[in-house]
């Protein structure tokens, strides 16, 4: 055994060294620190505790067996290989369909309701996944119907049983968490707001800045305590499970110190980025090869959300097509005896990525504009035709955009499609117009529900519009789709805006 010999203040201390021969010749650890790929990689991940994860994510899958052994027991049901890949595929399909869990209490009376009709919306949608590849493999002999249907009730049963016990169950087995944050700002300010939401499984002690207390927030003084010199020891005596650092980016160099200080202690320690200083557009944590990347202005439409949006154009696309092709051959022959000039009006606009795309409609004019200048409609328009004005009114020339959304260039749902010469105009005019881009024009939209349909003969009006076109992207879902496209048709029907 080797020794090394260390001369300390008032001592020598021997330090028994590892034996030479477990030593790499030449091994240098600051060439380790220096390699390239040393600590580049990073993943994105949850702080849920092991439980909180299980509940969340599996406690509905796990309803789906447990009620499904239940309905078989309740019917005299053996066991058999069927049943039990019955079980593993629904447990499967249910972990992707539903959304995890929630575990903090509702308060809100609004968000109960909401939560049960979303639930059972998600498991009529697993149900229907089931039936359709039951049919068509073949399988629905193996299995008796009143054990399938006593499955499906069994399984509702439970799942909202579930959902209004999950807060409860979630404090039973919470962990208790001590943490502080360091930053008595706006972002720290709201992590302590969120963190109380966790009831007693979450322990905030306080705040910590490198700002003396009359410069803090009124909000934060009464749980500051003390300066960023001092956190260190406080962790350690007060056993810290967690410190939080909301510090903003201009102090790099005292988060790095700080971070250096904290090495001597077992605390978890979470770097929280001021998100709020930015106009956020569809903000999220993702992962470009190993670095973590924070979305501040991004379409809603990557992943599965990108698939679940076009697999609804296509299918609403294909339905309307099949319906509605009678009356647009009918339109289209009344167009053309109406006036002279072509069937089609084909403008220029701006489509996903602000590229140029060509969109579609019935003329309705008797003129076609796609130039520098285009004079938007107005009403009582005298370059409308009389089979235009019942066309505009009724929105049917509306109707050869099904081939825009069909060939990928617009959506169902989505900013309206302006011409270029007056996006030209109002990007200059309206800050952050161009995001509205970020996602593929629509055939209806957020801002034509709220009565921003037809002419805008100012720039308020156009900046009003611009406005909830950003709004649609920051709340984009499914749901919300489906919410605009009903209330177009009722804004159809009665004409409002239309000219």
């Amino acid at each position: 055994m080797i020794q090394t010999r260390v001369q300390t203040t008032n001592s020598i201390i021997d330090i028994p060294d590892e034996p030479a021969v477990m030593r790499a010749p030449h091994a240098d650890v600051s060439a380790l620190a220096r390699h390239p790929n040393a600590q580049k990689t990073v993943q994105l991940g949850t702080i849920d505790p092991p439980l909180h994860a299980l509940f969340k994510y599996w406690s509905k899958p796990t309803a789906c067996a447990l009620a499904l052994m239940l309905s078989m027991l309740a019917h005299g049901q053996r066991l058999t290989v069927g049943y039990a890949a019955l079980g593993v595929g629904a447990v499967l399909l249910s972990r992707h369909v539903f959304t995890p869990t929630g575990l903090r209490p509702t308060k809100s009376p609004l968000r109960a309701p909401w939560r049960i009709a979303r639930l059972i919306g998600e498991w009529a949608l697993v149900t229907l996944l089931l039936v359709f590849m039951g049919a068509a493999f073949g399988l629905g002999r193996l299995f008796p119907r009143e054990v399938i249907i006593s499955w499906f009730g069994t399984t509702l049963a439970i799942l909202l049983l579930s959902d209004l016990l999950s807060a409860r169950v979630a404090a039973r087995i919470a962990i208790p968490h001590r943490h502080i944050i360091i930053g008595a700002n706006e972002v720290g300010m709201e992590l302590a707001r969120r963190g109380a939401e966790e009831g007693g499984s979450s322990n905030f002690l306080g705040f910590f800045d490198f700002r003396n207390p009359e410069r803090l927030p009124a909000q934060t003084r009464d749980r500051f305590l003390g300066a960023c010199k001092d956190v260190a020891a406080f962790v350690q005596r007060h056993a810290v499970n967690a410190i939080y650092i909301a510090l903003p980016m201009s102090n790099a160099a005292r988060i790095v110190d700080l971070v250096h200080e904290f090495r001597d202690t077992t605390a978890s320690i979470y770097f929280v980025p001021d998100m709020f200083a930015f106009d956020l557009v569809q903000p999220r944590c993702v992962e470009f090869n190993g670095i973590p990347l924070l979305s501040v202005c991004d379409t809603p439409f990557h992943g599965m959300d990108a698939v679940y949006k076009r697999a609804m154009d296509l299918l609403l696309v294909s339905l309307v097509l099949l319906f509605a092709w009678p009356v647009m051959v009918a339109v289209a022959i009344a167009v053309k005896l109406s006036s002279p000039g072509p069937v089609l009006f084909k403008q220029r606009r701006y489509g996903l990525h602000g590229e140029q795309i060509l969109v579609y409609k019935f003329r309705s004019m008797t003129v076609c504009e796609d130039g520098p200048n285009v004079r938007q409609a107005e009403r009582s328009d005298r370059r409308v035709t009389a089979v235009g004005r019942f066309l505009r009114r009724t929105s049917l020339d509306e109707l050869p955009q099904l081939f825009n959304v069909l060939e990928g260039k617009m959506s169902f749902v989505g900013p309206r499609p302006h011409a270029v010469a007056h996006n030209e105009l109002y990007r200059k005019l309206i800050s952050g117009y161009m995001i509205r881009h970020k996602v593929r024009p629509g055939m209806t939209g957020w801002a034509q529900v709220h009565g921003l349909r037809g002419e805008t003969s100012t720039v308020e009006q156009m900046r009003l519009r611009a406005q909830y076109d950003v709004d649609y992207l920051r709340h984009w879902s499914i749901w919300l789709d489906a919410k605009i496209l009903l209330r177009t048709a009722l804004i159809v029907i009665r004409g409002h805006n239309a000219h």
